[in-house]
């Protein structure tokens, strides 16, 4: 079993893997993929804040995310420098269908703790997908500071992914977060089956 399959199965639970002809557009866009990729950070880092303040009355989001930020933004400042080192240019935000279509998926309303776990849960679904597409990149792009550099930081996404599940779990009830788990990885799945395969995005 390869180490994707391994993984997908294992640790990230993904029930659909990335389109390999993903991979193969990025490899040939990389200036649109870093420029996304510096964006995905960015918003990362905001929305641990926003969890952050917005459930200001959960010390263990604190405790747990606000190492997260610094982290995002550390990536988003390597990401800028790869950006810098091959004389292209940041440009305008674009737009997330993916995660536009993750949002879509929240349940609004109950507690506090159920509400939170909801936004938990879409954040790891978002670094597991990102952990799995910076793994292909670390394996199959020619450029050897690029392999090292999205391996390194699929490690970081990985350890993110965890952050947020587990806190989910530890914040609301863990049987009724599993099944819930279970919905979104379905959820994910049949978005990626009917969002069109973009090598310029990062997701």
């Amino acid at each position: 079993m390869s180490w994707e399959e391994s993984t997908r199965q294992k640790m990230l639970h993904l029930q659909l893997p990335t389109d390999p002809r993903w991979v193969d557009i990025a490899k040939m866009n990389l200036e649109d993929i870093l420029i996304d990729h510096a964006y995905c950070e960015q918003k990362a880092a905001t929305s641990c804040i926003s969890l952050i303040v917005n459930f200001y009355d959960f010390k263990e989001l604190r405790d747990v995310l606000i190492p997260v930020v610094a982290e995002e933004w550390g990536h988003f400042e390597r990401v800028m420098e790869q950006i810098d080192k091959r004389g292209f240019s940041l440009g305008k935000p674009r737009k997330d269908e993916y995660v536009i279509k993750l949002a879509e998926f929240v349940k609004k309303g109950g507690t506090r703790p159920q509400q939170l776990s909801e936004y938990l849960l879409m954040n790891a679904l978002i670094e597991a997908r990102s952990c799995e597409r910076f793994k292909l990149l670390s394996r199959d792009i020619e450029d050897g500071e690029l392999k090292k550099f999205y391996y390194e930081l699929m490690i970081s996404e990985a350890g993110h992914y965890v952050n947020f599940i587990e806190l989910a779990r530890d914040i609301y009830d863990k049987d009724k977060v599993n099944v819930r788990w279970n919905e979104w990885l379905e959820y994910e799945a049949e978005v990626l089956r009917n969002i069109e395969v973009r090598g310029d995005r990062m997701h």
